[in-house]
């Protein structure tokens, strides 16, 4: 999974450049005393017992095995510092754009099931729930979600990421890097559990025109189109997409999008570069179920627009310095509208609307520079400005706003040849509350050229949403209120997590492989879950709608558990991923533990057979799980582990002189299965699944492949 390509250093500098606590363990861990430890323990100690000499003083190693270790990829998302896999202070995966092509997927989400630890599902076609082990809401906003450095959470679609509607398309992206483990003292609050940041192709790799369509199963029609220009002082290029499809089989779960991307880069002299993107998508997805109690979640269609604006100036005095400077603006409106009612309360055409406006405007400057030849230090401030109109979500006050402030710094001292040490810490104060301070510290210890020892702690703070503080949903009929679903709550507390890991890096001859393991444990403070408070409840419909609100939870959540990644080429053109998530999951709230699956696995084989053409299979596997808090929070209900299969057969051709590739993809091969429930709906048909997945299968042709 890691990256295979090379980068080259100056294109690697910036986002968007091309250049244990209360209960005994879980069985479950049982891999992590029987095998892991004493694997790790025994590597320490060989270690020491070589002498410190040789820890100082690394050997020198073989040409073709030197090769293979040059193969590590260099990854910014940790430090906000370019850095090798192995120096890194965090866990990192890597989709890189080969990876990305391989898989034939359509939407992002889908790639990230592929990740160790990340627990991704869909309540419907349009639907996708992304987590980082499992924690959130219905709207996850713990795991901060990047696009060229640009956060895309939105206060508008609850605090959280509207998936399909993000306007960035599969094709543009170079790389997803995605850092497993909190990672707050980077990048603030939303960077709670990690960080997901997807890096664009920089516009000189697009010169020239390219085209592809697809259509399959489920009604799928999508067209794609990319046009690029290169000059001798900067490049553009022009992507947009049209995608559409039916959604799943038995769902009111259709969808139609419009994303286009313009992408600038400009070199202005030998030391500065600008670098200019706006995107914007607009679309329409079907939404709820014929049956719903009262109609509170019915079917209807819900429009969607949103806009982004970013602009990054790059300042390079010298090669070991660098300024950034960036000021994005994203804007989202939704419109969905539709009526309850309850004909045996003589109560008919109650409106309702998740109608919505939100802006958020951000302005970032970050400073990197070189103090000698083992010492590298970066340092940013940040300020933003969140606003959202939604007079039905916030019934009492339908304007809510939010400022935000943040200082950032850290170090990196490779004190020894073989050891490496970062030290940084984030303070960050929104509004009138207290600022938070987020520290980190991990040490990097390269015990052989070919092994790695990783470890730290972190504490890092997660600010509460408008929508947690404030929401206030209430539905009236004739000046009567029915239901107050949400009640607001602001003296919500900010929770705050104590992170331990170790990590193990390895590369082994054996299958020309790359081994990636981290043994976690997180404990959390002041947890937010949604609590059902019957008490401030309305009279008439309470005991089917009762109220509820976010409340921090006095007893907190521990997670403890390991997560490995293997990467190998065994034979020329195979490839072989393979992920596994084993999690401990502690807390006095059932609710809350079951939103997290207790395991999850992913292998996939990567083929190149020769003669143009090519393969890959995926196979997911996803333990029990819950997804969510659900609308009605009385409503539990967990759904049952899940394997399902992917895969993409591809051939390339010339047809006069243009180069073609046609590719069969196919997803959820393995059969239905329920893998994020709507809990409201669930509750009315009992334990048969409601909303279970199809599959999905698609041709798609494309013209002069890059």
């Amino acid at each position: 999974m890691q990256a295979s390509s090379r980068f080259h250093q100056d294109h690697d500098m910036t986002p968007g450049s091309k250049h244990w606590t209360s209960s005994s363990p879980s069985p479950l861990l049982a891999p992590v005393s029987g095998y892991f430890l004493p694997l790790l323990f025994h590597l320490l100690f060989a270690a020491l017992s070589a002498g410190t000499a040789q820890a100082a003083e690394l050997p020198v190693i073989a040409s073709n095995e030197q090769e293979f270790l040059m193969a590590l990829p260099i990854v910014l998302t940790p430090s906000r510092l370019p850095q090798p896999l192995n120096e890194a202070p965090a866990a990192v995966t890597v989709i890189d754009r080969e990876l990305i092509r391989a898989t034939g997927y359509r939407d992002i989400p889908r790639l990230l099931r592929l990740v160790p630890g990340m627990q991704v599902g869909q309540e419907r076609g349009g639907s996708h729930w992304v987590t980082y082990h499992g924690l959130g809401n219905d709207f996850p906003s713990w795991m901060q979600v990047l696009v060229d450095g640009r956060s895309v959470y939105s206060p508008g679609n609850f605090d959280g990421v509207d998936w399909a509607g993000l306007p960035v398309t599969i094709d543009e992206i170079e790389r997803i890097e995605v850092v497993r483990g909190t990672d707050s003292v980077a990048y603030g609050s939303n960077a709670f559990l990690g960080v997901i940041n997807i890096i664009t192709r920089h516009s000189a790799d697009a010169s020239g025109a390219k085209a592809s369509v697809s259509a399959g199963s489920s009604a799928i029609g999508d067209v794609g189109l990319e046009l690029g220009d290169v000059s001798e002082t900067g490049s553009l290029r022009l992507n947009a997409e049209f995608k559409q499809d039916e959604g799943f089989a038995g769902l009111h779960d259709g969808k139609r999008f419009t994303l286009a991307s313009l992408r600038a880069d400009r070199r202005i002299s030998n030391h500065d570069e600008l670098m200019f993107r706006l995107a914007a998508s607009s679309g329409s997805r079907e939404l709820g179920y014929p049956d719903s109690t009262y109609n509170n979640n019915s079917e209807r269609a819900s429009d969607s627009l949103n806009a982004t604006l970013h602009l990054q100036w790059r300042h390079t005095p010298t090669p070991g310095e660098e300024w950034l400077l960036h000021y994005y603006r994203n804007q989202d409106r939704a419109r969905d509208e539709w009526a309850a009612s309850a004909p045996a309360y003589g109560i008919n055409a109650v409106p309702l609307d998740r109608n919505r406006n939100s802006v958020r405007d951000n302005l970032e400057l970050q400073h990197r520079l070189s103090l000698s030849d083992t010492l590298r230090v970066v340092w940013g401030v940040e300020a933003r400005h969140d606003q959202v109109e939604s007079p039905f979500l916030y019934y009492s006050a339908a304007n809510q706003s939010s400022y935000l402030a943040r200082l950032f710094g850290q170090a990196e001292w490779r004190f020894k040849p073989a050891w490496s040490l970062n030290v940084s810490a984030l303070a960050e104060k929104f509004d009138n509350d207290a600022p938070h301070i987020s520290p980190r510290l991990f040490a990097n210890w390269k015990v052989t050229p070919q092994d790695t020892l990783r470890f730290g702690y972190a504490r890092a703070w997660r600010q509460s949403t408008l929508f947690e503080r404030y929401g206030d949903v209430r539905a009236v009929y004739q000046g009567t209120l029915l239901v107050q679903p949400y009640l607001p709550n602001p003296d919500l507390q900010a929770p705050h997590i104590d992170s331990l890991e170790i990590g193990y890096l390895s590369q082994l001859q054996a299958w020309n492989t790359r081994f990636d393991l981290r043994l976690f444990n997180e404990r959390i403070e002041n947890y937010i879950a949604r609590v059902s408070r019957p008490e401030f409840a309305a009279p008439l419909l309470s005991a089917t709608l009762p109220s509820a609100r976010y409340e921090n939870m006095t007893t907190p959540v521990t997670l403890r558990g390991l997560e490995y990644q293997f990467d190998s080429r065994p034979l020329p053109g195979t490839q072989l991923l393979f992920s596994h998530t084993l999690i401990d999951r502690s807390c006095s709230n059932a609710s809350v533990t079951q939103m997290t699956a207790p395991y999850s696995a992913s292998l996939s084989w990567l083929q190149d057979w020769g003669n143009r053409w090519s393969s890959t299979l995926s196979l997911l596997r996803m333990g029990p799980m819950a997804g969510g808090t659900g609308f009605v929070p009385m409503s539990q209900y967990v759904s049952s582990a899940y394997t399902t299969l992917d895969a993409r057969l591809a051939h390339s051709v010339k047809f006069g002189g243009t180069p073609l590739e046609i590719a069969l993809v196919g997803t959820n091969l393995g059969g239905r299965h329920q893998e994020i429930a709507d809990r409201s709906e669930q509750f009315l048909h009992g334990t048969n699944p409601v909303n279970r997945t199809s599959s999905m299968v698609w041709l798609t042709l494309t013209i002069n492949p890059k």
